[in-house]
């Protein structure tokens, strides 16, 4: 047990957690470096164009994965240290996804050749084929977040240099949906190159790979759900407002809060195997400790996110998008609470129900989030168009969290959940006040928004450090320690 203990902590979850959201971030960076060029030359309707028919694509996506991405990394986080039970469960969760991608490619093909942008949905057929082949859940499984950052570098960096080269018009709007397709599955391949250190070839006719399909789809349903109020929100925005320009509007909004929500969500992919290690053995009061920290870490850093967004949002839009774009003021306002909302039931439901095996629970909160979200959807997308769905969105993920808290509270207070997040409400608000009077006097530019940020930061720190919040101290003590060199590593 000595030994797997110290194996364990050779990951550490902080370094982990830097190369996830280092990964996130690569995910998202394309589109957040390219969108103001972008948004000036191919409009808001040709991102509208192209973010309606991703969504449509998307639910075959979600057929071709089912419930296998969060059940191979959960899986796989179990026997981490068993390389024959490793090899056996990658090879079994690895061919059954090869099967379902292929099953939904061959039924996507003439769906695609039936569509108005027919060339488009063509093109997106390498975004199944990235499913294919992905075995990103293998390598979260095993916490080696490192190999998945630094080989998708290369990727994202060369498909910034495709988008300023290629992309000129809104006539090379196929080439800009190229780009995308084909390095998200180059990514995703390149990943092969990893796998002989960790996975050798095994007897072919040992593997019962389609054993794991009832498990699978005990996850697919949740992830159904999920997929309603993320894809699903642009698919009924285009079909009841019949406006690509409502789509492109709430796509450039729900960029931004995206990118700052997976500064906090990262964590949650990070913690997952190392939960469900813990919990596999049984030390359940190591499972609460990380799950409160978890909750401190969703205030500490998604309170600023949010109240930030809404703070700069008025300054930083007209600059960054160009003008026809200020619809994506009050959606960027209200998408930012989602990072809140979502922050919360990622530690809830991912971190915790998912390890602990609980994936029932999990899936009842979702469907209800998502029933939730499909009915306001209904009624607010008629009435406010996409700052409707937007509102949506947030209820929906509320409602999830607040049933989350209240199916755990005998394990986990939810008063300590709340009052965790005390020192972060108040800074937050003060920090919002500070920047909301910047906007006020300050005219939109990079310079100015880049100012707001900085005093905000500044404000938001400085009140934690007068309200002598310990999580923030003793973190900032451990870097100070690292960099003079005063302490040793330093794992959580």
């Amino acid at each position: 047990m000595r030994v797997l203990h110290n194996s364990m902590a050779k990951k550490s979850i902080k370094r982990n957690y830097i190369y996830n959201v280092s990964y996130q971030i690569l995910v998202l960076l394309t589109p957040l470096i390219t969108t103001p060029y972008l948004s000036r030359v191919i409009g808001a309707d040709g991102i509208g164009t192209v973010s309606y028919a991703e969504s449509i694509v998307s639910y075959f996506t979600l057929f071709a994965t089912l419930g296998i991405t969060t059940f191979g990394q959960r899986e796989i986080s179990y026997v981490q240290e068993s390389k024959d039970k490793r090899i056996q469960i990658f090879w079994e969760i690895k061919i059954l996804e090869i099967i379902t991608s292929a099953i939904v490619i061959v039924s996507y093909i003439p769906f695609a050749l039936m569509q108005q942008n027919r060339s488009i949905y063509l093109i997106l057929i390498f975004n199944l084929l990235a499913v294919m082949v992905d075995v990103t859940w293998f390598f979260q499984g095993m916490e080696e977040f490192g190999k998945i950052v630094f080989r998708n570098l290369i990727f994202k960096i060369v498909n910034i240099i495709y988008i300023f080269g290629i992309v000129k018009s809104k006539n090379d709007l196929n080439l800009y949906v190229f780009g995308i397709a084909l390095f998200l599955f180059l990514s995703n391949a390149s990943l092969w190159g990893y796998l002989p250190k960790y996975v050798e070839k095994v007897n072919w006719k040992e593997l019962k790979p389609i054993r794991n399909l009832k498990a699978v789809l005990t996850l697919f349903v949740p992830t159904i759900a999920i997929q309603v109020y993320t894809a699903l929100d642009k698919t009924m925005i285009g079909l009841i407002t019949h406006s690509s320009f409502e789509n492109g509007y709430y796509e450039q909004a729900i960029k931004i809060s995206k990118m700052a929500l997976m500064l906090v969500t990262s964590l949650g992919v990070v913690m997952i195997p190392r939960i469900g290690y813990h919990y596999r053995r049984d030390e359940l009061e190591t499972v609460r400790l990380y799950m409160y920290r978890g909750y401190r870490f969703v205030w500490f850093l998604g309170i600023p996110l949010c109240f930030g967004l809404i703070g700069i949002a008025s300054n930083f839009v007209p600059w960054f998008y160009g003008d026809g774009f200020e619809k994506v003021i009050p959606l960027l306002c209200v998408l930012s609470f989602l990072i809140l909302a979502i922050g919360i039931n990622n530690v809830t439901g991912m971190q915790y129900l998912i390890p602990t095996k609980r994936q029932n629970l999990f899936t009842i909160t979702v469907v209800v989030g998502a029933c939730v979200n499909f009915i306001l959807n209904s009624v607010l997308i008629t009435l406010w168009q996409s700052v409707g769905a937007a509102i949506a969105s947030v209820a929906a993920e509320t409602s999830i969290a607040v049933i989350q808290l209240i199916i755990v509270r005998k394990e986990l207070s939810l008063l300590k959940v709340l009052k965790e997040g005390t020192h972060y409400y108040i800074a937050g608000i003060i920090m919002l006040g500070v920047v909301y009077i910047m906007g006020n006097v300050l005219s939109p530019s990079i310079i100015h928004t880049g100012i707001m940020v900085l005093t905000g930061a500044t404000v938001y720190f400085a009140a934690l450090l007068i309200l002598r919040d310990q999580f923030f101290i003793s973190n900032i003590r451990a870097i100070v320690s690292k960099i003079f060199n005063r302490g040793g590593k330093n794992n959580v």
